[in-house]
């Protein structure tokens, strides 16, 4: 991912045609008696042509799927599974952006 900006949100000057991965959490639940959470992340990932920002996408993608065992503080992944994605998507507000969107669900237990 050298050379990629990955943040929650598009840095300064942002127009959708440099590489970026912007990571959201939309959705996902707390199951209390298991105490796991489970989010869903939504990467919506840019480049400046189609065919880069693909390869960012898989990129990303096979990033997060790494995350299984990875420990965060008292917190560790233990499973992230594919729930869509990533799909060609154009950004309608970045009309010059090339845009794919994956969403990936973890699974995170205390450690």
């Amino acid at each position: 991912m050298v050379g990629v900006t990955v943040d929650n949100r598009p840095p300064a000057g942002f127009d959708g045609t440099q590489k970026a991965v912007l990571v959201s959490r939309v959705g996902g639940v707390w199951v209390d008696d298991l105490h796991l959470d489970k989010p869903l992340l939504d990467l919506e990932v840019y480049g400046p042509d189609k065919t880069a920002a693909h390869t960012v996408a898989l990129a990303a993608r096979a990033c997060v799927l790494e995350l299984i065992g990875t420990r965060y503080g008292t917190a560790v992944v233990t499973d992230v599974d594919e729930a869509d994605g990533p799909r060609w998507l154009p950004d309608y507000n970045r009309p010059a952006g090339n845009r794919y969107l994956a969403t990936l669900r973890l699974s995170i237990r205390p450690a």
